[in-house]
């Protein structure tokens, strides 16, 4: 009877993963096997390829639009991590007093922008920074006097995509803050302040310990979401890379290798280049929260 009835559960168990591993094998498996293939082909158009070896590599490595590509997207990183997330901490830090009034509205307000897709997000602020007509330049020329004509979106381009994301995102990570100083023994800050703790030095040895798996999960997700940079400057800057490509990332680089140039075997390069500093980043986090706990 029994062993009867374990054949049966298994075909069960594998009945009901079949639609799993069928939509896996077909969207996630298929293209990372074709994409690893690619990687090493060079291809002149979607019929004809040739194998390169490591060639797509070698020229990835000496190739200086990569690079600039690569390190646009490091700034733009850079600014999410060390301007963005202290915002975040700071707004989570202010709306987490109990005697602050309106909370809920204010925590509404600072997390709708989360809320907006990306492409409205670049439609407004590219209207925003816009030369002659933008917004900025119009406040500021009947506040200040300033040049109406300035070109913010040809010589200040990372500032404006980070102003941009700075204003979408604050209040996205906003809330994972809050949520870790909600979950922050009161009895631990209780002590502190009969122990004679000032509010820097309970922020510092009680806050901060207590919230650190959070924050390094919000580092992590911050800077994988910043390397995948793409809609943002894309849209914000009309489908191009800005002037001198001041705006071109590394998945801005990839869409016009793969789509435009039409090498979707230095395409595949670049994507596995990009997976690989993801999964550096992945592994400095996790060492980075072993560290912290010993």
């Amino acid at each position: 009877m029994s062993a009867s009835v374990e054949p049966a559960s298994r075909r069960a168990a594998w009945i009901l993963l079949a639609p799993f591993l069928a939509i896996f094998a077909l969207f996630v498996a298929y293209p990372l096997w074709r994409a690893g293939v690619l990687a090493f082909q060079q291809t002149f158009g979607p019929g004809t390829a040739r194998f390169v070896g490591l060639e797509n590599f070698r020229f990835l490595l000496r190739d200086p639009l990569f690079w600039k590509a690569l390190g646009n997207t490091a700034a733009f990183t850079a600014g999410s991590i060390f301007i963005q997330l202290p915002l975040s901490l700071g707004l989570a830090l202010l709306l987490n007093r109990d005697d602050l009034r309106g909370r809920a509205v204010l925590r509404a307000i600072f997390f709708a922008p989360a809320l907006v897709g990306v492409v409205f997000v670049a439609m407004m602020f590219g209207v925003i920074f816009e030369r002659r007509t933008g917004l900025l330049n119009l406040a500021l020329h009947r506040a200040l006097g300033f040049d109406l004509d300035f070109p913010w979106l040809e010589i200040y381009v990372l500032p404006a995509l980070i102003i941009a994301a700075l204003w979408q995102y604050t209040g996205f990570n906003m809330v994972y803050f809050l949520a870790a100083l909600q979950s922050t023994p009161r009895e631990l800050l209780d002590a502190a302040r009969i122990d004679g703790a000032g509010a820097r030095q309970r922020f510092l040895h009680v806050v901060i310990p207590a919230i650190r798996p959070v924050a390094i999960f919000v580092v992590l997700l911050s800077a994988i979401g910043s390397f995948q940079l793409f809609e943002l400057p894309y849209v914000m800057l009309n489908r191009t890379a800005g002037p001198d490509n001041r705006g071109l990332t590394v998945v801005m680089y990839l869409y016009q290798t793969g789509f435009q140039t039409g090498d979707l075997g230095y395409a595949s390069a670049i994507a596995w280049s990009l997976a690989a500093v993801l999964a550096l980043c992945a592994v400095a986090m996790r060492w980075l929260a072993k560290d912290a706990d010993r």
